[in-house]
C-alpha cells in the first residue's frame, strides 16, 4: 500500500513524535542512573535499618489482614524488667533509690502511734454489751461504724472477711475488741517489719544475704534496750551469733541467702524484737537465744573450748564441749571429713570409754525408726524427723551419750521422779 503526500507527511510526523519520546526516556534513563552513581552510599547500620523499616511496614500490612476477634493482648502490662549488670551503676543507683521512695511511700500507708490510739480509742467507744468477763465485745453494725470513722488506713481492716474469722462461740454475734486490735497491731508490725528489712535487700529480689541482714541487725541493736549492757567491741560476735541462728535453721540447702517471707514466718524475729521491751524477765532472758545473757554464754563457751586462743576451734577442742561426750562420727560430720557409720555406732565406741556395756545397733536402730515412722521403712529423711516432731530425741540418742543414756534410762528416771513426788507429798 502507497502513502500520498499527505499521508506520508503525517507518518514522518508520527515517526518524530515517537523518536523524540523515546529519546527523552532515554535521557531521563540516563541522569537517573547518573544521580545514583553521585548519591553518597549508605551505612550498613542505615541499610539494617531500612530493611527493619520495611519488614514491620509489610508484616504490619499482612497482620492487619488477620485480625484476631480476641484483643486482650493489648491490654497485658509488662512484667519482665532486666537487671542492672554490675557495670551500670547510674542504673542501679536509680533502681536503688526508686525501691527506697516505693517503700518510704508503702511506710507512710501505715498506722502511725497516734493513728493507733485513735482506733483503740473508737472500738472501746462503740463496744457492744454485755461484756465477758473484763473483755469488752463489738457486734458487726458497730464494727462497721468504726470502720467508716476509723480513716482510709483503716478500711482494709473492716471487712466481714475479718469479722466472721474472728468470731468464736459468743452468743450475741460479736467478737473481742482486744483480739480485734492485736490482729490491727499484728499486721502494721509485719508491713512494717517487712518494709525495714526490704531496704536491707540489695538486690531487690526479696531475700537477705549474710552481709544485709549482719547489716540489719548491726544497726537494729541501739533500739534495743536489753542490750545497752552490751560493748561495742562485742558487736561483732553478737551479730554473728544472731545470723548464724537464722541461716542454720532458714538455709538448710546453705545458699547463702533466706527469704524476707521466711524471716517473718519463724519466731526468731519475735524473740529479737522482744528484747525492746525494757521490763523483760530474768527467765524471759534466759531463755532467749538472742539475748545479752545468752550471747555472753556462748561467747564464754567457745573461749573455754579455744585452748590455743586463735579464733577457731579445732575437732580435739570441739570434742570437748559439754562434757566431752561427743561421739566421734559427729565430730567428723561437722567438720566434713566423716559421711558414713560403716555399719557401727559412734555411741558405742563411747559407751565403751566410759565403761558401759554396749547395747546392740540393730535394737536401737529399730526404735529409732518406730519412733519416726518414716515413708520409706529402709530410711529416714530430714522430712521424716520434722514430721515425726522426734528430732531432737533422736538426734540426742545418736551424737551424744548422755542423750542415749538419757533416753535408755526414761523409764527408771520417771519412776525415781514420781518416788521423789511422793516423798515430799508425805512430808
Amino acid at each position: 500500500m502507497r502513502l500520498g503526500p499527505a499521508g506520508r507527511s503525517a507518518a514522518a510526523v508520527t515517526w518524530r513524535r515517537v523518536a523524540a519520546a523515546g529519546a527523552m526516556d532515554w535521557k531521563r534513563s540516563l541522569r537517573g542512573r547518573l544521580a545514583a552513581r553521585r548519591a553518597p552510599k549508605k551505612s550498613e547500620q542505615e541499610l539494617k535499618d531500612e530493611e527493619m523499616e520495611l519488614f514491620t511496614k509489610y508484616y504490619m500490612e499482612w497482620k492487619g489482614g488477620r485480625k484476631s476477634g480476641n484483643t486482650s493482648y493489648t491490654n497485658i502490662p509488662r512484667f519482665y524488667y532486666r537487671l542492672p549488670a554490675e557495670d551500670e551503676i547510674l542504673l542501679q543507683k536509680l533502681r536503688e533509690e526508686s525501691r527506697a521512695v516505693f517503700l518510704q511511700r508503702k511506710s507512710r500507708e501505715l498506722l502511725d502511734n497516734e493513728e493507733l490510739q485513735n482506733l483503740w480509742f473508737l472500738l472501746d467507744k462503740h463496744q457492744t454489751s454485755p461484756m465477758v468477763g473484763e473483755e469488752a465485745m463489738i457486734n458487726y453494725e458497730n464494727f462497721l461504724k468504726v470502720g467508716e470513722k476509723a480513716g482510709s488506713k483503716c478500711k482494709q481492716f473492716f471487712t466481714a472477711k475479718i469479722f466472721a474469722k474472728l468470731l468464736h462461740n459468743d452468743p450475741y454475734g460479736r467478737i473481742s475488741i482486744m483480739q480485734f486490735f492485736n490482729y490491727v497491731m499484728r499486721k502494721v508490725w509485719l508491713h512494717q517489719t517487712r518494709i525495714g528489712l526490704s531496704l536491707y535487700d540489695v538486690a531487690g529480689q526479696g531475700y537477705l544475704r549474710e552481709s544485709d541482714l549482719e547489716n540489719y541487725i548491726l544497726e537494729l541493736i541501739p533500739t534495743l534496750p536489753q542490750l545497752d549492757g552490751l560493748e561495742k567491741s562485742f558487736y561483732s560476735f553478737y551479730v554473728c551469733t544472731a545470723v548464724r541462728k537464722f541461716f542454720f535453721f532458714l538455709d538448710p540447702l546453705r545458699t547463702g541467702k533466706i527469704k524476707i517471707q521466711d524471716i517473718l514466718a519463724c519466731s526468731f524475729l519475735d524473740d529479737l524484737l522482744e528484747l525492746r521491751d525494757e521490763e523483760l524477765s530474768k527467765e524471759s532472758q534466759e531463755t532467749n537465744w538472742f539475748s545479752a545473757p545468752s550471747a555472753l554464754r556462748v561467747y564464754g563457751q567457745y573461749l573455754n573450748l579455744d585452748k590455743d586462743h586463735n579464733g577457731m576451734l579445732s575437732k580435739e577442742e570441739l570434742s570437748r564441749y559439754g562434757t566431752g561426750t561427743l561421739t566421734n562420727i559427729f565430730l567428723d560430720r561437722v567438720f566434713q571429713e566423716c559421711l558414713t557409720y560403716d555399719g557401727e555406732m559412734a555411741i558405742q565406741e563411747q559407751m565403751k570409754i566410759h565403761g558401759q556395756e554396749p547395747v546392740s545397733f540393730q535394737d536401737v536402730k529399730d526404735e529409732i525408726f518406730d519412733m519416726v515412722k518414716p515413708k520409706d521403712p529402709y530410711k529416714i529423711s530430714l522430712q521424716d524427723l520434722i514430721n515425726s516432731s522426734q528430732g531432737d530425741t533422736v538426734t540426742s540418742i545418736l551424737i551424744d551419750l548422755n542423750g542415749f543414756w538419757t533416753y535408755e534410762n526414761r523409764e527408771v528416771l520417771v519412776a525415781s521422779d514420781n518416788d521423789n513426788t511422793a516423798d515430799v507429798d508425805d512430808t
